[in-house]
This record gives C-alpha cells, sequence and structure tokens, in this order.
C-alpha cells in the first residue's frame, strides 16, 4: 500500500460519519467537533470536484477516486494532530470504496485495501430519513433506499463497528453525544468497538454496564443484620380465627378494586432435571450399573427418583410410550427400564422435560387427569383474585415459550371459567433484554464465547420490577410458578385472601393519614399517633434526631415514610430449606428496616452475622400481595423503591469455563428494600415449590 494512504497511529478516539450523499453527515460532524472542542475532517472529495465543475463542468470519473483517496487521508492526518480525545470524520475511504464500485463497477486494488485497513472506533451510520439537498456535485435523489442498502451492507460485510442515526439534526446530535460519552468510558474499561456495538445493540444502557464492571471489581456490600424479625418481633402471628376475619374483609372490599395475579414463570426447567441430565450425560450402561454410578457420584437424587418412579405424574405416559419404543421392554433387565425411562423424559425428540418451561410439565396427578402448574395457577386466581367474577393473571414468560404457556391454557381455561362463573383475563410480558449482564472472568476480564462475542446473562428475577411495574392494578398477587400443590385449594384461598385484607386495611390507614398531612389536618398529638403506628405496625424505625425536627419538618419525613408501596408477606417457618429469610437490617445511613435477605447477601466470615443468620425462624416469603398505587390512586414507579447496591454477583460457567454474572436486586429482595413491609406467619402448607422434580414425591404433590 503507498505511504499517502496509511493512517497515523493515534490514541484518539476516531468517529466515521458514513452514509449516502445529503445524509447529514458534514452537519453532525461540525456539530460534534463544536461540542467536543475539537476537529473534524471535512469531505476532501467536494472541494476537488466543486473545483473540476467550476473550470469546465466536469462531474466526478472513475479516474478521481485515487486522487481523492490521497487527499482525504492526508486531510484526517493533518486534523488529526490537532485533535483532542476525539477526531469526526466527515467522510472516510470505505465512503470512497462504496461509490466507486457503485458508479464505476470497479475499486482500484491500493483504494480497496486501504479502506479495509483503515480504523475508527465506531461508524455512524446516516440514515436517509432527512430532505434530500441539491448542489452542483450531488447526484439525485431517487434510489436513496437502494444507496443505503449498499452502504449498511459494506459496513456489515466487512465487520465494521456502527450504530445507525436517525431523526432531525438535534435528535442525532443528542444521540450521538451519548454514544460518544459512553464509548470514551468504556474504552477505558478495556471493551472494544465491536463490544460497544454489541451492548447497544442488546439495549443493555452504558451506564449498567459501567456499574456491573466496577461491581465485579469491588465486590457488593453485604449486608447488616441486626437480628432476626421473629414473631412478635417483625413477624405478626395470627389465629385461625383472625385469618378468618381478614379473608372475609378482603371480601367485602375487593369488588371496588383492579386485582390481579402476578406469576413470574420465566425460563426452562433446566434446573428441576439437572441431576437426571447429568446422569445422561456421563452414564454409559455398556460399562456400569445405575447402582454403580449412584454409589461413585454419590448421587442421593438419582436413587429418590429411581425409587419413586412410579409416582411421578407423567410415569404411566413414559411407560407406554416405552412399551412402544421396545416390544420386547418387559423383558429388558431394571437397569435399561431406568435408563430409557430417563431418556424419554428428557429426548428433545419426546418430552423433552428439561427445556420447556416448569409452567407446562406434569406436576399433578387427579383422578381424571393431569395438572400442569398453568392449570394450579388458574384456578387459584380464580378463588382469590377475582373481583365482579372477573379474574386476572398476568405471567412473566420467556419468548420462544409463549406459544407453550397459550396452548396449555386454551386446553383449561373453559372448563375452570365454566366451573367458576368467571371470566379469567391472561396477559403476558418478557424479562427486558436491557437488564441483562454481561459476564467476567474470575480475573474480571471481559467473557467473550469462540465467535468473539459478548456473552450475555437475564439479570435475574430482580428484572421483573420492571414487568410488574407496567402493570395497572391495585391489589397484586405474587406467587411463584411452582408453588403449586395438589388439593387444600381451600386453605390456600383463606390466607390468600387473609393477606390481601390486611394490606387493605393497612393502605386504608396510610392514605388516611397522607390524606391528612396534605390537607393540613394533622395535629400534634395525630402526629404522635402516626410514629407509633410507623413503629409498631409498619415497623420502621424512627431515627434519633427526628425529635429535633421542626412540626413542619416532622410532617414532610413522615409523608416520605409512608407514600411508598406496600407489601404484605406470608412467611413461613424455616424448616432447613436453603435460601435466605426476614430480618431487622441496618442501612448505610443507620436506618433499621425489615428486609428479606439471601444468605448469599450475608458476610459469612463475620462470626456476629453468622450468628444472626442461623437464628433466623423464618423463611423466604411465600406469597406476596402488593399495593402500587399512591393515596391518589396514582401508580408508584417502583424502580425508585429499589435499592441498587443490594445485587448479586454470581457464578456461572460459559462453555465449560468459570464465569462471574450479575444479577439484579431480587424481586422481594432489593427490589422492593425502600417498600413498606409486613411479614405474616402462614402455614407451611402454603409453601410447596418444586425445585427439583423430586420434590413431586412430597404429599403435597401427590394425589389423597
Amino acid at each position: 500500500m503507498e505511504k499517502d494512504l496509511r493512517q497515523q497511529k493515534t490514541t484518539i478516539i476516531k468517529i466515521a460519519l458514513f452514509g449516502p450523499e445529503s445524509t447529514g453527515k458534514t452537519t453532525l460532524a461540525k456539530q460534534l467537533a463544536e461540542y467536543y472542542e475539537t476537529k473534524w475532517v471535512p469531505e476532501f472529495a467536494r472541494d476537488y470536484l466543486q473545483e473540476k465543475w467550476e473550470e469546465d463542468q466536469h462531474i466526478c470519473v472513475a479516474e478521481d477516486m485515487m486522487p481523492i483517496a490521497y487527499g482525504q487521508t492526508a486531510l484526517e492526518n493533518e486534523k488529526l494532530a490537532a485533535a483532542n480525545k476525539y477526531l469526526f470524520c466527515d467522510t472516510n475511504l470505505m465512503v470512497t470504496k462504496v461509490f466507486s464500485e457503485m458508479y464505476y463497477g470497479f475499486c482500484d486494488p491500493l483504494l480497496n485495501e486501504a479502506a479495509l485497513k483503515h480504523e475508527y472506533d465506531l461508524f455512524f451510520l446516516t440514515d436517509i430519513d432527512v430532505p434530500w439537498e441539491k448542489d452542483d456535485i450531488r447526484d439525485t435523489p431517487k434510489g436513496r433506499e437502494t444507496v443505503f442498502s449498499v452502504f449498511k451492507q459494506t459496513l456489515i460485510d466487512t465487520k465494521k463497528p456502527f450504530i445507525t442515526l436517525s431523526g432531525d439534526k438535534e435528535c442525532r446530535l443528542a444521540k450521538a453525544v451519548q454514544i460518544v460519552d459512553a464509548l470514551g468510558v468504556l474504552k477505558e474499561k478495556g471493551l472494544s468497538s465491536q463490544d460497544f456495538v454489541e451492548i447497544y445493540n442488546h439495549g443493555i444502557p452504558f451506564e449498567n454496564i459501567v456499574m456491573q464492571l466496577d461491581v465485579f471489581k469491588n465486590g457488593i456490600a453485604k449486608s447488616s443484620l441486626t437480628s432476626p424479625a421473629t414473631i412478635g418481633k417483625g413477624i405478626l402471628s395470627l389465629s385461625e380465627a383472625e385469618f378468618e376475619e381478614k379473608a372475609v374483609f378482603f371480601d367485602k372490599q375487593k369488588e371496588n378494586l383492579k386485582i390481579k395475579k402476578f406469576v413470574p414463570a420465566s425460563g426452562a426447567a433446566t434446573r428441576m432435571f439437572k441431576f437426571l441430565t447429568a446422569f445422561i450425560n456421563d452414564f454409559d450402561i455398556n460399562k456400569e450399573t445405575i447402582n454403580a454410578y449412584i454409589n461413585r457420584k454419590n448421587d442421593k437424587e438419582l436413587a429418590i427418583f429411581i425409587v419413586g418412579m412410579e409416582k411421578f405424574p407423567f410415569f404411566e405416559e413414559i411407560d407406554k410410550k416405552l412399551r412402544l419404543i421396545y416390544p420386547d421392554f418387559e423383558t429388558l433387565e431394571r437397569d435399561y427400564k431406568n435408563y430409557y425411562f430417563i431418556q424419554i423424559l428428557l429426548s428433545s425428540d419426546y418430552l423433552n422435560s428439561a427445556n420447556k418451561p416448569k409452567a407446562v410439565l406434569p406436576f399433578h396427578l387427579y383422578k381424571t387427569h393431569i395438572a400442569s402448574p398453568i392449570e394450579e395457577h388458574l384456578n387459584e386466581c380464580v378463588h382469590y383474585a377475582t373481583a365482579k367474577n372477573v379474574s386476572n393473571l398476568h405471567f412473566t414468560v420467556s419468548e420462544i415459550h409463549q406459544d407453550l404457556f397459550e396452548t396449555a391454557i386454551r386446553e383449561v381455561k373453559e372448563k375452570i371459567e365454566k366451573q367458576s362463573e368467571t371470566t379469567i383475563n391472561i396477559g403476558y410480558s418478557y424479562q427486558n433484554k436491557s437488564t441483562d449482564s454481561i459476564n467476567v472472568d474470575i480475573k474480571n476480564k471481559i467473557v467473550r464465547n469462540g465467535n468473539g462475542s459478548l456473552v450475555f446473562r437475564p439479570g435475574g428475577h430482580g428484572a421483573l420490577i420492571e414487568n410488574l411495574n407496567n402493570l395497572d392494578s391495585d391489589i397484586i398477587f405474587i406467587k411463584n410458578i411452582d408453588n403449586v400443590i395438589q388439593n387444600h385449594i381451600d386453605k390456600i384461598t383463606l390466607y390468600k385472601k387473609a393477606l390481601g385484607g390486611i394490606l387493605i386495611a393497612v393502605q386504608k390507614k396510610v392514605f388516611g393519614y397522607l390524606k391528612s398531612i396534605e390537607s393540613g389536618e394533622v395535629t400534634e398529638n395525630d402526629l404522635v399517633e402516626i410514629v407509633d403506628i410507623l413503629k409498631e405496625e409498619l415497623h420502621i424505625q424512627i431515627t434519633n434526631d427526628f425529635n429535633k425536627f421542626t412540626f413542619e419538618n416532622k410532617l414532610v419525613k413522615i409523608k416520605e415514610l409512608l407514600d411508598r408501596p406496600i407489601r404484605v408477606c406470608g412467611m413461613v417457618r424455616n424448616e432447613g430449606e436453603p435460601g435466605g429469610g426476614p430480618f431487622w437490617v441496618m442501612n448505610e445511613k443507620g436506618e433499621i428496616s425489615l428486609q428479606i435477605v439471601e444468605t448469599s447477601q450475608v458476610d459469612l466470615a463475620n462470626k456476629k452475622q453468622v450468628e444472626i443468620l442461623e437464628a433466623a425462624t423464618h423463611f423466604n416469603p411465600v406469597d406476596l400481595v402488593c399495593g402500587i398505587k399512591n393515596y391518589k390512586g396514582e401508580k408508584f414507579d417502583l424502580k425508585q423503591f429499589v435499592d441498587q447496591k443490594s445485587g448479586f454477583i454470581v457464578e456461572k460457567s460459559v462453555e465449560g469455563k468459570p464465569v462471574k454474572s450479575y444479577e439484579l436486586p431480587g424481586l422481594w429482595n432489593g427490589s422492593m428494600a425502600n417498600w413498606l413491609t409486613i411479614f405474616v406467619a402462614v402455614p407451611l402448607i402454603t409453601f410447596n415449590p418444586v425445585k427439583t422434580v423430586n420434590d413431586l414425591l412430597k404429599p403435597a404433590h401427590q394425589p389423597q
């Protein structure tokens, strides 16, 4: 390559404007250079061709391509020497290459080679959504769509990092500035231009990536537990009569409210069948017995599965399938029968259980049919999330699984509606990809897959606070997709309604106080009563300096504490299940509040914190009932009540190598950290999640 076509090496960030004629490249290059107080590179061809036209009305010909290329390169190198951090190039040799190929069907090898080798940190592809403006050297406004497609395809084919800019010049400038600022920051963090574009196209805000990288580097502050929440000290205990009273109150109030049930149900049931998948991948039936494998792996889960095989709701279906596939099935050795059974359960050609969502799997065997979690949730929904004979149910789903949900719902919806004389409205939403996380290795280096692309991972169920935020309801019941039981719908309904009744009663009290404060009706005596309610019923600790405030400032503080979304959480006794529970937690301001804390949020190297953790009597919330509107009937912005510092660093694997990923503050952990919270002890019957397939063998999931 000729020396004159070489770019000067630099640490300056170079942005190339790229696109057809009359798409605002020059305007934007000038704007950006002025904004960043740096240089921009004009289009050499414009002056070169204008001079030709003014001399003898000669237009551009193929022989002009190389002089333009040399001139453009020299001009870019000249401006680069005086640039400040950024250089904005109105055009570049890639544009010259495209025009040469389009108009003359040929590109000089030297120009082609230089165009491919010239490097820019980012290309802005300028859209054709601005008016075409005529001048002496422009061609024609016709066929702009075709020309734009050629420019875009060139960037794709040559694997150049680009972002398309659309809109008027003000919109383009604002968007470009945001992108350029972020590019500079992420470059300093070690990401490449291609990484940057992948993040942009994935929809993750750049500030989220910066935060994630800082979290990986510095870790996440652990929760500061002061004591476990226990009965009488943060957890409300009710008699059966009191539960019934609260449920009756709920029924009296519900007809005037918008009620919805919200069921997080995204993702496949991979973990539910993890030990079986490992068995199929690792076991060779020609080399060892299943018992030998169980002993070698100390795989108690597999042993339980095999012993209880005939009690699973899917046993009969698989057994029939096996007898069709293997005519001599009855004569096979027991190991072969068991091995083939597990194969059919997992095989993508048959049940494909591990790759389907839990929602559609067979969970419960009844005399007349087999019920999936979807059917159980629809049945629950009409029992307690109903007003005026209308029941509303919302599932968060994976986009690839929505068809499976819709099919499963069609099979049972009409039957349940007819039995309950209730209309069921179903809604769906997806976990927003903008909440995903990148991954780093153990040395905090960015992880890429075998193709060199970034690996994104969903940000955990804390991302669903956005889905919840988009709902418009007065009362929302939340329950996980796998927490359903067989029979006892009357008990489940009682406790759910009771939690709803508690929420409504608390709301009425809180809303009354807030309206009184707003109307100026609160007296000193009223304030004392409100403070007592805050402490005793809402478990909000007032800071020591509160009594030093003026009366007006006390009202401001009380309003701030009360004007929040409310959640009532059903808590069960801890029976040794892994996970967290309810605790009194001190934040960085010294304020103490009730929080739900996962074990991973506790400093296990701190003896005192471990003692508090081990003294916990109750487990994570089984059921939540939420009030997401304020005293004026307006929706809260739930994202404003998230403790952004309470996320999780989780260890995963990419292509067999360990990586770290970031998960957002959990839906009922950090994502609801700044809500008003009430914990209520509920019976163990309400908590029967199916985390592994063997949980289906527990009494709550078996016929009675």
